[in-house]
């Protein structure tokens, strides 16, 4: 038996991940310290101690429920250790009964040189397995910037320090100020975790943060479907600079994490996720592969469900019958293209778009609403 055999309960602590655009939850990032090290195994490697907290925090989402995608936190050391570490992590997390492409890696810790070559190799083969990836401790932590280009990073999370002391510090301001440029001119999203404060959020979004997460935003006993707080100012704000070349921002600036479901999934477990997150506006069905099939509008769906025998009709049988073709754009793409492809289909004008990679998977959605107010005057 291995030390990852035994997995002892653990309490797990869970965080919603909140949109400041739409002030909707997107993710839920989990952290689960376990109750000690395994009783036959005292001393545990580091590295698969770490595999088996990432696994607790996992099974502890999929314990509440909720179908919204997962984030979840790595060490560097971790993922250099060898292919064989996340091959195990692969298997676990499989067994939890979560795709890959419904979690988002956190690669926390210092990026020491000497495992650059192992770090950029796992980061390559963990977005080759469908996962999102992101670097952690942006701003304090050695991370050499050329690595944001070789991992292709889907966001970077600042460090929490500094995105706390931002609102109150300009060097530090401007720190991160040059960081969202940075991460906006190569398609990456920037999270600020563990704003204590209004004035903490106010302050990242000021400076074109868009991700946020903390106890300014939900209480320590948060869960998923219970509300948050999305501190609102006074009086309009200024709008960040536009950030980008020429074409303006890309469309994987305002990308958000999908909830995805298989292909297979039922109308009644397409409910089950829409009622359990009313600040989800769609869901996508995908393949084995995490390639878009079709995507479920919640509006139209509700509509569908509640007429005379809707619940009946529909309930167990697949919930494609109710969905309609993805609207799909590459990441890539321009936002204002995005835009006007969206205009074509005027029965579905508002629907989100859904936004793929480079071999067609699913990397998030993109709504319509959020192109419109980036590009309007």
């Amino acid at each position: 038996m291995s030390p990852m055999d035994v997995l002892l309960p653990a309490p797990a602590v869970f965080h919603p991940v909140v949109d400041l655009g739409t002030g909707a939850v997107v993710a839920v990032a989990a952290h689960c310290e376990p109750a000690g090290p395994p009783p036959a195994y005292p001393m545990a490697d580091p590295a698969r101690e770490d595999v088996r907290r990432a696994v607790l925090a996992a099974r502890a989402v999929v314990e509440l429920g909720t179908s919204l995608p997962l984030q979840l936190s790595l060490r560097a050391e971790t993922i250099a250790h060898g292919r064989h570490t996340l091959v195990e992590l692969h298997q676990r997390l499989a067994e939890t009964g979560r795709r890959p492409g419904e979690i988002i890696f956190c690669v926390t810790g210092g990026f020491a040189p000497a495992q650059r070559p192992l770090v950029s190799a796992a980061l390559h083969d963990l977005r080759k397995a469908g996962y999102l990836v992101g670097l952690a401790g942006l701003g304090a932590v050695h991370a050499p910037l050329d690595l944001l280009a070789d991992a292709s990073p889907y966001l970077v999370r600042l460090d929490q320090e500094l995105a706390r002391r931002a609102v109150s510090d300009p060097r530090r301001s401007a720190l991160v100020a040059s960081l969202v440029e940075l991460a906006h001119r190569i398609g990456t999203h920037v999270l600020a975790p563990g704003l204590a404060t209004e004035e903490q959020v106010l302050h990242a979004r000021r400076l074109g943060v868009r991700l946020v997460q903390g106890p300014a935003l939900a209480p320590p006993e948060w869960r998923p479907g219970m509300r948050v707080t999305v501190p609102v100012a006074a009086r309009e704000e200024p709008a960040a600079p536009a950030m980008g070349p020429d074409v303006g921002p890309r469309v994987s600036e305002f990308t958000l994490p999908a909830v995805t479901m298989p292909t297979s999934a039922t109308a009644d477990e397409v409910l089950n996720a829409f009622n359990a997150e009313p600040s989800t506006s769609s869901i996508v069905l995908v393949d084995e592969y995490q390639r878009p099939r079709h995507t479920v509008d919640r509006t139209r769906f509700l509509l569908k469900l509640s007429g005379a025998y809707g619940h009946a009709l529909h309930a167990h049988k697949p919930a494609a019958r109710l969905a309609d073709p993805p609207r799909l754009v590459p990441k890539t793409v321009p936002a204002i293209a995005a835009l006007r492809a969206a205009g074509r289909d005027d029965d579905r004008v508002y629907d989100d778009l859904v936004v793929t990679d480079e071999v067609g998977r699913t990397l998030g959605i993109v709504r319509v609403g959020d192109l419109i107010r980036s590009l309007s005057p």
